[in-house]
């Protein structure tokens, strides 16, 4: 263990969550910015590498599929697209509770509580599985009333139905990484998807389309479920073997299954705030889909794209809310600042990079996805509008992993909820369908949407009443 790591989580634990008093508060202030960058780089470099061994494990998924068949294509995209939607999002969203409570509890002295809230955080997204596996292996009612081909509502379903028992290891997973990352231990999840990641191509051979032990088109769900679970095993074998069980302090189901009201209450706008801009790019995909397939797989190719550069933007995000959830919790507002501070100037730095990567490398990256020139035309056409984009997310996803560390949610989703749904989307709209600019009027209102919401969050920051985020810690902590 590192001597900065020892401060986190030494000193008396009678000052726990006081905002008076706090020797924690005098050591680290020392912190330089110089440390903070090198925290940062050194924080988030193994997550950018996690976070797109994770994003191509649904993309295998999918080219798994396809390689039966367009039929077979069609019912995994659309099966993976629903589970993210319903499922992932939502852990996700839930599991933001844990970028505040774990990161928070580490820096104050508490490494007791970072377990407790893992275990609590678990014990709440397994029982709201309980429910969504009701949806799940019921989908196909639901699907019918939106997609008339009833063999592909039946394949979705099929798909859905095997996906949800690897649920539970999707939830382990992401509150799992969560309790490693509080701990400042971010190579966990790097280490895990190194191994998952190609062996997810090699079960997809086997399980898929092997002339003879391939199950078809099952296989691809199977295999994304045989993964979530050996994700969450090792990860687990990580932390017992490796690094990360100083935080465990026995299992205790009593604890386990109370005290969930102060999670639930940064748990629900941590939901909205994931799920306003999943359900925001599946609507605008609806609204591209008006303008004939041509723009459709324009589409698909620019929010592809889009996804690969939020992963390295993502990265930085989730070890920024770790540092500044750590500070909150020690009551180090001085050091706060500058880790926002230098935290804002690498948003700057990512976003260079990924307009460049993405303006000038589009008919390289158009054509990975399609060969067809129409749609290259097309997609270069939009790129440039993803491109622009970029100039302004990355900042965007980096301030609101700042407010998930101070553990203001609600302000993220209130905030997410605005410039997604009264702006980017109406905006966008009006643009796409009534003064005809299809696709590229799509993007145009996406663009100011998220231009609003990075503006409006950076100003909410810098307005920030940090006695009231110590205050709210404190109080966090007491239950």
């Amino acid at each position: 263990m590192s001597s900065h790591e020892q401060i986190l989580i030494s000193g008396d634990n009678e000052f726990y969550g006081s905002i008076e008093s706090c020797d924690i508060v005098k050591r680290e202030s020392s912190s330089s910015e110089k440390d903070e960058v090198r925290y940062i780089l050194r924080s988030s470099t193994p997550l950018i590498v996690a976070n797109f061994l994770q994003y191509f494990l649904s993309v295998i998924a999918v080219f798994s599929a396809g390689k039966i068949g367009p039929k077979e294509l069609a019912a995994a995209s659309l099966g993976l697209c629903t589970f993210n939607i319903t499922g992932l999002a939502l852990y996700q969203g839930i599991a933001t509770a844990l970028d505040s409570f774990c990161s928070q509890a580490f820096g104050s002295g508490r490494p007791q509580l970072v377990g407790l809230y893992f275990q609590r955080c678990s014990a709440m997204m397994i029982s709201l599985t309980f429910l969504l596996g009701f949806f799940w292996w019921f989908s196909g009612s639901i699907l019918h009333l939106f997609i008339d081909d009833g063999e592909l509502v039946n394949m979705t379903q099929t798909y859905l139905r095997v996906a949800m028992f690897g649920a539970p290891g999707l939830v382990f997973f992401e509150t799992g990484k969560r309790f490693l990352q509080a701990q400042n231990i971010f190579n966990a999840s790097t280490m895990v998807m190194l191994v998952t990641a190609p062996l997810s191509f090699f079960l997809s051979w086997i399980l898929v389309w092997n002339s003879t032990h391939g199950l078809g088109f099952v296989g691809a769900p199977l295999t994304t479920c045989i993964i979530y679970w050996l994700n969450a095993v090792l990860l687990l074998m990580y932390t017992v073997l490796v690094d990360g069980k100083k935080c465990w302090n026995g299992l205790v189901v009593s604890q386990a299954f109370r005290g969930w009201y102060p999670m639930i209450k940064l748990a629900i706008p941590g939901v909205v705030m994931v799920e306003a801009e999943y359900l925001a790019f599946e609507i605008l995909t609806i609204f591209a889909a008006s303008f004939g397939t041509t723009q459709l797989a324009a589409q698909s190719i620019a929010s592809n794209v889009g996804t690969m550069a939020f992963q390295l933007s993502f990265a930085v995000a989730v070890a920024v809310t770790t540092r500044i959830g750590n500070l909150v919790g020690c009551n180090d507002i001085s050091c706060a600042k500058i880790t926002i501070r230098i935290s804002y100037v690498v948003s700057g730095i990512v976003a260079i990079i990924n307009f460049s990567a993405i303006y000038f490398g589009r008919e390289f990256l158009g054509r990975i996805f399609s060969d067809s020139d129409k749609v290259i035309r097309a997609s270069n056409r939009i790129m440039c509008f993803v491109a622009v984009n970029q100039l302004a997310d990355p900042l965007n996803v980096i301030s609101a992993g700042v407010l998930r560390g101070q553990g203001r949610q609600n302000v993220g989703s209130i905030l997410n909820l605005v410039s997604y749904y009264v702006v980017a989307l109406p905006i966008g709209y009006v643009l796409g369908f009534k003064y005809n600019m299809e696709l590229a009027g799509l993007w145009t209102g996406l663009v100011t949407g998220v231009l609003l919401l990075t503006l409006s969050e950076v100003f909410c920051i810098a307005t920030s009443d940090w006695y009231r985020i110590l205050k709210d810690c404190h109080s966090r902590h007491t239950h």
